[in-house]
Parts: C-alpha cells; structure tokens; sequence
C-alpha cells in the first residue's frame, strides 16, 4: 500500500468509527436520567458526531473513496455490545463518562494522523474539515475530564441515599 491508499483506508476507518460513536453516544443519552449537564453535553456531540459522518462521507466522495459497509457494521455492533454491558453496571454513569473520555482520546490521535495522512496524500481540500473534527473531538474530551469529578461526586451523594437511583 502506498501512502494515499493509507490515507483512503483510515479515512473508512474514521467512518466507520464515528458511526460507532453515534450509536454509542446515542445509546447513553437514552439511559441518562439525573445528569442533565451530561445529557446536553453528550446530546450536543450527537449533533456534532452526525456532522462528522457528513464531512467525511463529503471527503470520501471527492476522492472517489468507496465506504466499507463491513467496517461500519462492525462497529456499529462493537458499540451495541458496549452499551448493552454498561447497561448493567451499577455505576453506569461514571463508567461511561470514563469510557466516553477513553474513547474521545482514541479519536483525537485518529484525527491528529489523518491530518498528517492528508497532507502527505495531497488532499489539502480536506485538512481544515479534519482539524475541524479535531478540534470538536478535543472539545468534548476537555469537557468530560473537566466534569468527570463533579459527575462522580454526583453519583456518590445519589449512592448514598436509599431508594434513590444513582447509576444513570
């Protein structure tokens, strides 16, 4: 493979990841009940993530690049099988907040490198739309880091009192 046939694949790849982070993000927002700050944060990168598949679908098609619809259906279903586990989690909250940071950072160094994958590609068109979700991706890691403690002391206080539910 040369350096613009990597460039295509990890193009399908960030495709196929954002498709995961909608359905996961899509999942947890559904089952978010006494964490509004979250809820309308994470809804808000809903917005953003649809965006996303947008931008890059547009980057794919200016190059001509076919999507890969198993890659896409392997992550939907990897996101599935995530937010059904979490589901049964008592302290779902505070382990998707965790998981979600975990998973904004993944796509932070995917990003960083198609940038420099695009450069080297000559798809100069593309590098400000790819730095664009970078920057929403930075954003919204920033934001979980910063709201990871009050969410957490959050959960403890609910924890503490009997009959109420503090797991979402």
């Amino acid at each position: 493979m040369n350096h613009v046939e990597h460039y295509h694949d990890w193009l399908r790849d960030a495709h196929a990841m954002e498709k995961q982070a909608e359905s996961m993000l899509e999942s947890m927002v559904s089952r978010i009940d006494h964490y509004p700050d979250l809820r309308a944060r994470i809804e808000q990168h809903v917005t953003e993530t649809k965006g996303q598949i947008t931008l890059l679908e547009e980057i794919l098609d200016r190059n001509n690049i076919s999507r890969s619809v198993i890659k896409d259906s392997v992550s939907k279903m990897a996101a599935l099988g995530q937010s059904m586990g979490g589901m049964f989690a008592s302290d779902e909250i505070v382990k998707g907040s965790i998981s979600g940071y975990v998973f904004e950072q993944f796509e932070i160094a995917c990003y960083t490198s198609l940038v420099a994958a695009a450069k080297k590609a000559g798809d100069t068109a593309s590098v400000s739309t790819l730095e664009s979700i970078l920057a929403q991706e930075q954003a919204m890691a920033d934001w979980l880091i910063r709201h990871i403690p009050d969410t957490t002391e959050q959960f403890l206080l609910r924890s503490d009192e009997p009959g109420i539910e503090a797991k979402k």
